[in-house]
């Protein structure tokens, strides 16, 4: 008897109609002989519609009462899909994330987990239940709700996962998989029935939000298979694993397994900042106590005595950045800083570039024939991301998934 971890997403329980469907899936999963966990998040935009509430009471809500609040989205969602299961005629026990055992670190709207006690849900499978348990939370050591951030009920549903020693986490979301690029942006892009997870980590990173990418890495830890899929029909998705093989029928290894792209970017530049040691950590640091997550860095070279540096992060943190770099050029001192949030990052993602030299040359000529301007570069092992104008993102997925043989009617010919 197999144990099964199941998650579904916002949009999946977004309405009554969607939370019958999904307890239709997990009813046949259940069925088949399956012992059945269901993560789930908070339905369709209850979080963003209780973050409006909260800043019609307050301009500065405390990060506890934050996280008192948003966890009341995913509360909502479980006890209902426990009602249609149980409406179904199935035996259920719904959840919260302290009573399933997440034990976070106690830091507020993005707390990791420390650990799993799944004793709980293990006593609630041994009776015969469905278990359903709201994700994105857990309880901190001091006894307080915290949740996990943006796409933290993906991170709690592989995490259970592991706890539970399941033999595979199914991801169910609004697409049927992962793709090779943003398939509203390019029509020729098509669905990888397998990714490594290294992959797969960059392609979350760089902007496919199929994933989070902190459950990625987590799964990438214990070694649990992942299988991303669609709630809305039965097709076979994307196998998250530890080796790709993309399609054994291939005599040639794929360079490049797909582009992703991200418009919620901001690039701050500091200009004159003194050329001494620590000059750099101190900048970083001041960011990094801030909660500021930077993203690519870029410094220039010397010249008189001083140097520039530019680096990216998240739109939302604009204003903690334009903060911390107010305080670093006047007390450094540097000589003035610069943001900007007209740009976008495209990357190129794919393990086969480890052993194939050009294929930066490549990118960078593929974008210069598109007469799109570089700002700035980060590469890796499996991936190179360009800052360009946020105006230029689709142009640049198109051209580069086409240059790279990824559009479904060129599969065959990728090179070697």
């Amino acid at each position: 008897m197999a144990i099964i971890v199941q998650k579904f997403g916002g949009s999946s329980v977004a309405n009554a109609e969607r939370i019958f469907r999904v307890a239709k899936r997990v009813g046949e999963t259940y069925d088949a002989g399956n012992q059945v966990v269901v993560v789930v998040s908070a339905m369709g935009d209850t979080t963003d519609d209780l973050i409006a509430l909260a800043s019609q009471i307050t301009s500065n809500p405390s990060a506890r009462e934050m996280d008192m609040l948003l966890s009341t989205g995913e509360q909502q969602s479980i006890s209902l899909l426990a009602m249609a299961l149980m409406e179904m005629g199935y035996s259920v026990a719904s959840l919260t994330g302290w009573q399933a055992g997440y034990h976070t670190d106690g830091v507020y709207s993005r707390s990791r987990i420390q650990y799993i006690e799944p004793s709980r849900v293990l006593r609630e499978i041994g009776h015969g239940n469905i278990v359903v348990v709201a994700g994105f939370q857990g309880i901190s050591q001091d006894g307080d709700i915290t949740t996990l951030g943006r796409g933290g009920s993906d991170t709690s549903a592989v995490a259970m996962a592991i706890a539970l020693k399941a033999d595979v986490c199914e991801i169910f979301t609004d697409v049927d998989g992962v793709y090779t690029a943003d398939p509203r942006i390019v029509k020729s892009a098509w669905k990888m029935p397998e990714i490594s997870y290294d992959e797969m980590l960059e392609m979350a990173a760089m902007g496919a939000v199929v994933l989070q990418p902190r459950s990625v890495e987590l799964a990438k830890q214990y070694n649990l298979t992942l299988h991303v899929r669609s709630s809305f029909n039965y097709n076979e998705g994307t196998i998250v694993k530890e080796v790709a093989t993309m399609n054994k029928d291939m005599e040639k290894e794929m360079v490049v397994c797909g582009v992703a792209h991200d418009t919620n970017v901001v690039k701050a530049s500091i200009f004159g900042v003194p050329d001494i040691p620590g000059a750099a950590s101190e900048i970083f640091n001041k960011l990094a106590r801030s909660g500021i997550n930077v993203d690519m860095i870029v410094q220039s070279g010397t010249r008189d005595s001083k140097q520039d540096m530019s680096f990216t992060a998240v739109r939302s943190d604009r204003k903690k950045i334009e903060a911390v770099l107010s305080d670093v050029v006047e007390n450094m001192p540097a000589e003035s800083y610069a943001l900007d949030d007209t740009v976008a990052k495209v990357s190129v993602v794919g393990a086969g570039m480890i052993s194939r030299p050009g294929v930066a040359a490549k990118v960078f000529q593929v974008l210069s024939k598109n007469n799109i301007n570089i700002l700035l570069i980060s590469t890796s092992e499996i991936k190179i991301s360009c800052i360009v104008d946020e105006l230029e993102t689709k142009k640049a997925v198109r051209a580069l998934h086409t240059a790279f043989e990824l559009d479904a009617d060129t599969l065959v010919n990728v090179e070697a």
